[in-house]
């Protein structure tokens, strides 16, 4: 997930704009759904899922505040990648989709019995 999010930010396939600017987005959302799985892998999705999606807006709230050292670290590429520089509401709707699509295939593979959590 982290690979396939950094080559679409940093390699130049030729995709359109639209393309790389909310596929980098719903790669990240979907990056952070998958980072909390991996720190708490026996909560439910609906409770990753949750705290991804306010994960999420938080950073991007984040967005709207200003001050001298947080605005220099997102001139960089680490502060691009993980915080982003520009407010939009429309990534709110970017995250929570892609937040609820992991989400959706966590809970398809608890089911099934294939989950990771549920390894010995």
């Amino acid at each position: 997930m982290i690979a396939a999010g950094l080559a679409l930010r940093l390699v130049s396939f030729g995709l359109p704009v639209f393309v790389v600017k909310y596929g980098g987005s719903i790669l990240w959302a979907a990056m952070v759904y998958l980072l909390l799985a991996g720190l708490q892998p026996r909560r439910e999705p609906w409770v990753l899922g949750l705290a991804a999606a306010i994960f999420a807006a938080l950073v991007e709230l984040s967005r709207l505040y200003h001050s001298s050292g947080l605005d220099a670290f997102r001139l960089t590429l680490a502060g691009k990648l993980l915080l982003g520089r520009v407010f939009s509401a429309w990534h709110f709707l970017d995250y929570w989709v892609a937040i609820a699509c992991v989400a959706v295939v966590d809970w398809a593979a608890l089911r099934r019995g294939s989950h990771p959590s549920q390894k010995t």
